[in-house]
């Protein structure tokens, strides 16, 4: 008779066979991790770069729809008192009304916003915020202007207006910031050339208004809200009687 060879699989192979399967497994496994991990990286990162670029849009938006209207400020006796143009300038605050709102871009009422610099989360850096308001008229500028103060530097009354509180609908259009400053730049009389201000008194609209704005921790991967310049094209008076 003739022995029939038998095959079959040791132990042994089965044993190596189902360690290679483990490690190969454990190797996908691996790859799919770190893939899904940068990935995740990859998309933050494009969230936040589409953030930066958005704020900077919004910021240049709203600036270049300033609309030139008047207040009425409150005198001593909080009767009305004299009138001015409803622009504040200072190095950290700012407010106006645009037609830009963050909310309905450029669709809607006009907006009174004010902008404002205040601390970071638990103390830490600085962060810009914005306030918007429906204007519905000249009422809506009632009580926003508390008086006058005098300028030290110029000698010219200065348009006190109510401090900007922040709140549950302000936007932070910025955070983790180490620095922001409002600066404006002022004509002046030829030759000689524009000048940037840090606080606005003079008789007029500015040319434009730059927003100064230094990021806490610049990362070189992303893109980081920096410096804003925009012109100020307003060639009206609110006060002013204009020929039909």
């Amino acid at each position: 008779m003739t022995k029939r060879s038998q095959r079959g699989v040791t132990l042994l192979e089965l044993l190596i066979a189902i360690t290679l399967m483990s490690l190969l497994s454990g190797g996908i496994l691996y790859g799919l991790r770190v893939g899904l991990t940068a990935l995740e990286k990859t998309n933050n990162r494009f969230l936040a770069n589409r953030r930066v670029l958005g704020v900077d849009r919004a910021l240049q938006q709203q600036l270049a729809g300033l609309i030139p209207v008047g207040a009425t400020c409150l005198g001593p006796d909080g009767a009305p008192g004299g009138k001015t143009r409803y622009f504040q300038g200072e190095p950290q605050a700012m407010r106006f009304l645009t037609n830009y709102s963050l909310n309905e871009a450029a669709r809607g009422f006009p907006r009174l916003v004010e902008y404002s610099v205040i601390p970071g989360e638990n103390n830490q850096g600085v962060r810009l915020i914005v306030n918007e308001t429906i204007y519905t008229g000249p009422t809506s500028l009632m009580g926003q202007c508390l008086g006058f103060r005098m300028d030290p530097a110029r000698g010219l009354p200065i348009p006190l207006f109510r401090p900007v509180q922040a709140g549950a609908g302000s936007f932070v259009l910025a955070d983790r910031l180490a620095a922001v400053r409002f600066v404006f730049q002022e004509k002046m009389p030829a030759p000689q050339p524009p000048r940037w201000v840090p606080v606005w008194s003079a008789p007029a609209w500015p040319l434009a208004i730059r927003i100064e704005i230094t990021p806490a921790d610049a990362n070189a991967g992303s893109l980081d809200v920096t410096t804003v310049t925009v012109p100020v094209r307003v060639n009206a008076e609110p006060f002013k009687q204009y020929a039909d």
